[in-house]
């Protein structure tokens, strides 16, 4: 008998469609601009997709450095929303602040600011699952986040392209239009935002005996010790590691690849946006099937997709080949997240849920940097996109 969401669940659900915007917006638009601004400014196009790809990594980096320390703070009583907030506030502005940094340079670096940003929300964000419902429905709670944020984010998003492609015939110029693009984006992840702020509360926490970030690190520490010994959990996050590093490279890299092999901006755009749409039911598809089949056996199928979209995507030199890649990448990139994350918040203990997670984003944005930075270093040392 399927239950209905509760408000709380609800409201958790809203912030994924909410920066889910900022993952699109990353994953398009922004490498396609980044590509026009380094263009205007002289870098080939290895440049472009290495600049790009280390200026990720970087983000990435610095996420996984501070991710655990945010998350073992947060797991204190009182400070998981605060944190989050400000963290979201910094993504937010930073987003805006792109659309008036003209310099490739510059643009890179509040671009990193807008990333870490948006990366330590979701520290927070992953955490709270644990809070908004209970353990029996968290794959299909996980499930449902994704799959409503890959829809939702579809929202702002065309938007987003009909101003960019609008430019000329609305009369503005390149930069007013992604100006635009940049407000429409942090307003709607701004205000999805709202429900989960104003209804959340912290239900699990560990306890403080003296100073917050001295005790904080104290318990990463013990954290880490315990890690070792809950082999269960040391096992998945060691597998997490290796399948996510594929998952985040995709996501990161496929516009910038596509860009870099000269295939058309709108093209790509509206590829991307497809992935979005077949997303959405394989997402709740796959969150109905895991009621009967292990989320294990659903991760491990998700695995081998992804290895052979990578495979695919070596031979990958047509419009043609980007969008059966967009098609296969939607089947399966927000379930391996969704139950993912789902999974490792019912092997957790639920009062660290925050230091947890912050581990986890180790895992998987410690794995992304690889992944990002191999295919920035092997293009500028073969020359060749494709083997990267």
């Amino acid at each position: 008998m399927k239950t209905k969401l509760t408000k709380q669940e609800k409201n958790w659900i809203l912030y994924d469609v909410g920066n889910s915007a900022f993952t699109l917006l990353a994953a398009t638009i922004l490498p396609i601009y980044f590509n026009y601004i380094a263009g205007k400014q002289g870098l080939s196009d290895v440049q472009y997709l290495a600049y790009w790809g280390y200026a990720v990594s970087i983000a990435t980096l610095l996420t996984a450095l501070a991710g655990p320390v945010f998350g073992t703070v947060a797991d204190t009583k009182g400070y998981k929303k605060p944190v989050f907030t400000i963290a979201l506030g910094i993504g937010t502005i930073a987003s805006v602040a792109l659309g008036f940094a003209k310099y490739w340079l510059a643009f890179l670096v509040v671009f990193v600011i807008a990333k870490v940003g948006y990366s330590v929300t979701l520290v927070f964000y992953d955490s709270m699952l644990v809070d908004v419902t209970s353990e029996d429905r968290m794959d299909e709670v996980s499930s449902q986040g994704y799959a409503w944020g890959y829809i939702g984010s579809c929202i702002p998003f065309v938007a987003c392209l009909g101003v960019v492609l609008g430019a000329k015939p609305l009369g503005i110029g390149m930069q007013t239009a992604m100006i635009i693009a940049f407000i429409i984006t942090a307003l709607w992840w701004l205000l999805s935002s709202v429900p989960l702020l104003r209804s959340y509360r912290q239900k699990y926490f560990a306890e403080v005996n003296g100073h917050v970030v001295k005790d904080s690190f104290k318990r990463l520490g013990k954290t880490f010790a315990e890690l070792v010994k809950e082999k269960h959990i040391f096992v998945f996050l060691l597998a997490f590691f290796f399948y996510i590093d594929g998952v985040y490279t995709v996501i990161d890299m496929a516009t910038a690849y596509g860009q870099a092999l000269g295939l058309d901006s709108t093209g790509l755009l509206l590829a991307l946006l497809v992935t979005q749409i077949v997303a959405f039911p394989s997402v709740l598809i796959f969150g109905r099937i895991v009621k009967k089949v292990s989320p294990e056996k659903i991760i491990t199928v998700c695995i081998m997709a992804y290895f052979g979209i990578a495979v695919y995507a070596y031979w990958l030199d047509t419009q043609f080949d980007f969008w059966m890649l967009a098609v296969l990448v939607g089947m399966f990139q927000g379930t391996i997240q969704a139950l993912s994350r789902s999974y490792f918040a019912k092997i957790i203990p639920a009062e660290k849920s925050g230091e947890y997670f912050g581990i986890y984003d180790i895992c998987g944005k410690g794995a992304s940097v690889i992944g990002t930075a191999l295919v920035s270093f092997i293009s500028q040392m073969t020359g060749s996109i494709n083997i990267a």
